[in-house]
């Protein structure tokens, strides 16, 4: 088993930056082959990916609509990943989710994940 908890959520003006963080315990990133996503929620939208990471970082992947303003990254020595969100607009306001499964891919569907954080609450405003 895997429990994932997500912190650096919070309120910011469009512009702003924030970075959030994914602590893992149980199985965690340096004993096993995990990829990790982060997913994120808007209000009365479906769970979409953001990012995700191969096990030993050699491979990510963003949604289109992202990739320039967010950057995924981890340290498989604290068992984390991290998501630097810069140049926040109003719609990047969701509920973030961390995500993780043991893979050496990197997964893009939801499906695919098997263990997840109880979210995050982000909210830019404008």
């Amino acid at each position: 088993q895997v429990q994932l908890v997500e912190s650096g959520g919070g309120l910011v003006q469009a512009g702003g930056s924030l970075r959030l963080s994914c602590a893992a315990s149980g199985r965690t990133f340096s004993n096993y082959a995990m990829a990790a996503g982060w997913f994120r929620r808007a209000p009365g939208k479906e769970r979409e990916l953001v990012a995700a990471i191969r096990w030993d970082s050699a491979r990510t992947i963003y949604a289109d609509s992202l990739k320039g303003r967010f950057t995924i990254s981890r340290d498989n020595a604290k068992s984390a990943v991290y998501l630097q969100m810069t140049l926040l607009k109003p719609e990047d306001t969701a509920v973030y989710y961390c995500a993780a499964v043991v893979s050496f891919d990197v997964p893009r569907r939801e499906s695919d994940y098997a263990y997840w954080g109880q979210g995050t609450q982000v909210t830019v405003s404008s």
